[in-house]
């Protein structure tokens, strides 16, 4: 296992994956099931397993976005698919729009197997409407051998020392890069006074002066190169750096981190949902969840495949051991309504300042 196979994965990349996800978009007619995931992010032989199981054929879409699956979602209705991933602020979206399910829990009994803070997140509090998948954290990723002092404040990053000038990057979509400034302000993620905003963006446009880039999908190589030596990074993407070099480490800033959530939905207009609950059932069996957190390098809601991973491969990335109690802590990113065309500017006004 390597970083390279896993670059794909990840629910917030911009731009990964995307010829792929482009010439297998289109649902097939001939599976019981369409569902729509993130390249890579669950076992190569899921479906056929699954089939195995309960006799039930399966086709797997892939999206490259939240952003790009949704546009497919609401042009449509939701119709052509079954099962779709999407982060919990998207969930949410759906939610609100009347395009996802309600989850029937008698038809999911694996939900048992979820930690209890799995079923309080609230963006959806009972999983009334999406499961969790995979959750975690978003923190400094380093180069301990090359960075004198480990960095302890989102403004070791949006501040950097002269020695970290032109050697950091930040997350490019909306939602993260606006996170850091508005995490190192004491301010929500979710955060909408204009007076508010107007302080995180003069404090990321005076933050993009120093940086190396933006960039959701190499920062990791970066850092194993030496191009880069300290950067915004999602814990399991730092885990893809820490697996070529252990002198990557990972740490969580003390002014906090989001929580992220991705979720597993059912749409409205599925014709099969009794199956969509199945194939749900399926995934959250413990054995098939470990498989996600060993393989996507990404924490699982799952008890009993958290408890079941390897020691060594705990060792190996310490942040996977983060307990749940700590976890939720954090605040989890929410569909901020209107206000996310505010975002949408500010971050264009950010990129475009000189």
């Amino acid at each position: 296992m390597t970083a390279t196979t896993l670059r794909g994965r990840s629910l917030k990349t911009s731009a990964i994956a995307l010829g792929l996800a482009l010439a297998l978009s289109a649902p097939a007619a001939a599976a019981d099931l369409v569902i729509s995931n993130w390249d890579g992010y669950m076992a190569p032989d899921a479906m056929a397993a699954f089939k195995a199981a309960t006799g039930v054929s399966g086709e797997v879409v892939v999206h490259a976005t939240n952003e790009e699956i949704m546009g497919k979602l609401v042009a449509s209705g939701g119709k052509g698919y079954d099962v779709v991933f999407v982060s919990s602020p998207f969930a949410e979206v759906l939610n609100n729009l009347g395009l996802i399910e309600t989850i029937d829990h008698a038809k999911v009994p694996n939900l048992a197997n979820l930690y209890p803070e799995a079923a309080k997140l609230p963006h959806d509090v009972g999983n009334n409407f999406s499961v969790p998948y995979t959750w975690g954290t978003t923190g400094l990723c380093y180069r301990s051998d090359l960075v004198k002092t480990e960095p302890a404040s989102w403004n070791d990053l949006l501040a950097p020392s002269d020695a970290l000038k032109g050697k950091t990057t930040m997350l490019a979509t909306d939602r993260w890069l606006l996170a850091a400034g508005q995490l190192a302000k004491g301010y929500s993620v979710n955060e909408t006074d204009p007076a508010k905003l107007a302080e995180v963006k003069d404090l990321l446009i005076s933050a993009k002066k120093t940086l190396l880039a933006y960039d959701d999908t190499t920062f990791y190589s970066k850092l194993v190169s030496g191009e880069a030596l300290m950067v915004q990074a999602w814990d399991g993407w730092c885990n893809y750096g820490i697996a070529e070099n252990p002198e990557i480490k990972y740490v969580i800033p003390k002014e906090g981190s989001d929580l992220w959530v991705d979720t597993m939905v059912v749409m409205k207009a599925s014709a099969n949902k009794d199956a969509a609950f199945q194939f749900i059932n399926f995934m959250l069996d413990a054995k098939n969840h470990a498989w996600a957190a060993q393989n996507i390098d990404y924490k699982v809601p799952n008890k009993p495949a958290m408890e079941s991973l390897p020691a060594d491969f705990l060792a190996k990335f310490p942040n996977m051991s983060m307990p749940v109690a700590e976890l939720v802590k954090f605040e989890q990113l929410r569909d901020v309504g209107d206000a996310q065309r505010d975002y949408s500017k500010i971050v264009s006004e950010i990129k475009a300042a000189q």
